[in-house]
């Protein structure tokens, strides 16, 4: 028997049954190992080099003392390969997959650099791919630059993530339910690929093309509830890669959806959105899925499924509701305790508090002063999704990329007292909305955080004359 980084913790396992509670006993990270669920999925992937990570250890010491637990508790003496001090492997991998990019972004051939990649890799993990992008990110490439090749790069290292397919996965899971939203995505796109006289059956076309703009919950889902979790494993620059993937897959479905129905449709138009929705999907079952699932707990993953229902779902339900057997992520968690309040100009309980904010006819949201999301209106019919899963994230990650320098200006002018209003209108689905941003101080003047109201003012918009109290009826 031999151990490295590449040792498989299943199989390792699997021979050496106790060294489950030996591994849970080194870290509490490793308690996801008590879990069979857990065990099946990430145990079946997840390297002793990849666990080392996740925990925090020194892979030597750690490969050293699971050597010596086989040795007193089965009498077996294994190998510890030379070289394995530290990450230095895993480093090294990454370190070569972000010059192979560095490369492909300097104007070198894509076939130049799978070459190149297959000499000095054999067997990527999408946590790498993850890792490289976060890396380049945090080294200065922009996020633009790297999503304008981001199909590049799954092309180059799309052989060696062929096999690194989701693992079986239970009923309302939220990574099974996200994929069960990727076969209907599909079957849409294949009914509307088969669609082959653009004016002739153009209601046809449009009533696809309606179906699949419910893809935007699938995306609302993960930008909301599975992002915001992986961000307090320090993973930002994949999620926000890929969100500012969503909009562009947003955009050219508005804008191939307009072009039917004014008669100026074209095949190439259609074919640029399916491949951009397929392209998506093949990112998320080969590199998104199966890094969240390596990384993430089931307490964490439990976490992610709360607020699902809120945020609603696309085309179809999830096939069971699913919880951590823990069930360390219950909604008492996002509850405020019990009891009476008392405020500057009256008392009211907890409950009175919560439902006279969510039945306030606009939206609000609460950013603390350092920028973290506190609080949301759960009123019946938001303007804005939100989920419970935004609950303590960095403000800026709630926007796409493109909107995060307007949204530092507006906090920045909040902060230096500058600024105490910020106010927009635009309309959206045929609604006038109107939104504000107000900084909110305390009686110092201290900045506290960013108070955002959303309201619908279209019929506001109406009112002419007077209504008066008595004419009410």
């Amino acid at each position: 028997m031999e151990l490295s980084t590449k040792t498989k913790v299943n199989d390792l396992i699997a021979k050496y049954p106790f060294l489950k509670d030996y591994l849970i006993g080194l870290n509490p990270e490793f308690k996801m190992l008590d879990n069979p669920f857990m065990r099946k999925t990430v145990g079946r992937i997840a390297s002793l080099g990849k666990v080392a990570m996740i925990g925090g250890m020194d892979l030597r010491k750690l490969l050293d003392g699971i050597a010596a637990e086989i040795k007193t508790r089965a009498g077996e003496t294994v190998v510890v390969l030379a070289g394995e001090a530290g990450a230095t492997e895993d480093e090294a991998r990454i370190d070569a997959m972000k010059n192979i990019i560095k490369d492909l972004h300097a104007g070198k051939d894509v076939e130049s650099q799978q070459k190149k990649f297959h000499e000095l890799i054999t067997d990527v993990a999408p946590w790498e791919i993850a890792q490289m992008e976060q890396r380049l990110i945090s080294e200065g490439m922009p996020e633009t630059e790297i999503k304008r090749l981001c199909d590049v790069h799954v092309k180059v290292f799309q052989e060696a993530l062929e096999h690194k397919t989701v693992p079986g996965l239970p009923a309302g899971h939220p990574v099974h339910t996200l994929m069960l939203e990727n076969r209907a995505a599909e079957a849409i796109l294949c009914e509307a690929e088969a669609v082959g006289d653009f004016a002739g059956e153009k209601d046809k076309l449009l009533g696809l093309l309606d179906r699949l703009a419910g893809i935007d919950k699938h995306f609302v889902r993960k930008e909301n509830q599975l992002f915001p979790v992986l961000e307090t494993r320090g993973i930002t620059g994949p999620s926000k890669v890929m969100w500012a993937l969503h909009d562009d897959i947003r955009g050219l479905l508005k804008d191939v959806r307009k072009r039917v129905a004014d008669g100026k449709m074209e095949k190439v138009a259609l074919e640029a959105l399916t491949k951009m929705v397929r392209d998506m999907i093949y990112k998320e079952e080969h590199i998104l899925f199966p890094m969240a699932l390596e990384t993430l707990s089931e307490e964490e993953w439990g976490k992610v499924a709360m607020g699902e229902d809120e945020a609603g779902y696309a085309w179809i339900k999830p096939e069971a509701k699913w919880r951590p057997a823990a069930e360390a992520a219950s909604p008492a968690a996002f509850a405020g305790s019990a009891g009476s309040l008392n405020l500057d100009t009256g008392r009211l309980t907890v409950e009175q508090v919560n439902l006279m904010l969510t039945h306030l006819p606009v939206d609000l949201s609460f950013v603390n002063e350092n920028d973290e999301v506190a609080y949301y209106s759960a009123s019946p019919e938001r303007i804005f999704p939100r989920s419970p899963g935004v609950i303590g994230r960095k403000v800026q990650n709630c926007h796409p990329p493109k909107s995060v320098d307007m949204v530092e200006k507006i906090l920045k002018a909040f902060k230096d007292g500058s600024r105490n209003v910020a106010e927009f209108w635009i309309q959206m689905r045929g609604r006038m909305l109107h939104i504000r941003y107000f900084a909110v101080r305390d009686a110092e003047g201290k900045y506290r955080g960013c108070l955002e109201v959303s309201q619908d003012i279209t019929n506001i918009q109406k009112l002419t004359g007077n209504k008066r109290l008595l004419d009410w009826e």
